[in-house]
């Protein structure tokens, strides 16, 4: 389809809606390498950092100051592969490898930003704020109902001063208001709790140039369900996926793992292997769902938060 999605989890956001065949929207970052070579650049996390004055470096200039973060210098799979909390020199020359690089530990909220940017300069976002959990997890994200001024005033100046020329979507990842990782894309893991004509903005966006969404923003809650790395999953039944859809305030349900790859080849976070996400519009519903889709793996490899 032109929007090109590779998790055939996430079609369903986007199959009913026309696109023209000469227009390609990228939800993934390997496209957006191959279609947008001017903006590589998004994609070195230390060329990002050192563009804030984020204290920053490779693998073969090493910090003097710790707590630090270290994670691969360009990640187009995604997932938090790789990354992690480094405290000593000791530990950073156990877990740091050639492609590493390494930044200040950022403190603050963790948000998630989508923006459509026409011509250089932002016309619209939504923000998600995401609960930390451990080891690269959140136990769930939060999307805001209203503006964070401060925030968009940082992503607006930064997008002016770099992205002259560019319009589409992009997506950026700040701990405490500064950015940390930023990709050529939207995420696509909630867009269906944006509200109901965005998958058609985003069509005209690529399509004329244009940004034409008008919302009323709904609270909306994405919940990941994790299991232990190394289980053989598979995927529940059609009759068990519909019961879960079923359930009060359940918007969208993705199982997000391939049934016939090993679990090893997947790209996940060091801390779990992510089983499914339940988007909804109520938190405590959400939850409650999370819970009767987890009795439909083995309970042994389930990992909820307290």
């Amino acid at each position: 389809m032109p929007i090109c999605e590779r998790d055939p989890w996430r079609f369903q956001f986007f199959k009913n809606v026309v696109c023209p065949d000469d227009i390609n929207i990228p939800t993934d970052d390997p496209d957006c390498w191959e279609w947008y070579p001017d903006f590589r650049w998004i994609y070195d996390k230390q060329k990002i950092a050192l563009g804030q004055g984020i204290a920053c470096g490779l693998h073969d200039t090493p910090p003097t100051n710790f707590p630090v973060y270290c994670k691969p210098n360009i990640n187009l799979k995604g997932m938090g592969t790789g990354g992690r909390s480094i405290h000593s020199r000791v530990e950073f020359e156990a877990h740091s490898t050639p492609d590493h690089m390494w930044m200040e530990l950022c403190r603050g909220e963790h948000i998630s930003t989508d923006c459509a940017i026409v011509a250089g300069k932002l016309n619209w976002c939504r923000h998600t704020s995401g609960i930390p959990w451990h080891e690269n997890m959140f136990k769930h994200w939060i999307l805001s109902v209203g503006p964070n001024p401060v925030l968009e005033t940082y992503l607006g100046t930064w997008i002016e001063k770099n992205m002259r020329g560019y319009t589409g979507m992009m997506n950026f990842e700040t701990i405490g208001g500064r950015i940390i990782e930023a990709h050529l894309r939207f995420a696509d893991q909630w867009c269906d709790l944006y509200g109901r004509g965005w998958v058609e903005a985003l069509v005209s966006l690529y399509a004329t140039g244009v940004w034409s969404f008008k919302e009323t923003p709904e609270p909306g809650f994405s919940i990941p369900l994790f299991a232990k790395h190394g289980g053989a999953y598979k995927h529940p039944t059609e009759l068990q996926q519909a019961i879960i859809l079923a359930m009060p305030h359940v918007k969208s349900l993705q199982i997000t793992f391939h049934e016939s790859m090993k679990s090893d080849l997947h790209s996940m976070p060091p801390g779990g292997f992510r089983l499914a996400i339940v988007n909804c519009t109520n938190l405590a519903a959400g939850l409650e769902a999370r819970r009767a889709l987890a009795t439909y793996f083995p309970a042994e490899k389930i990992m909820l938060p307290e």
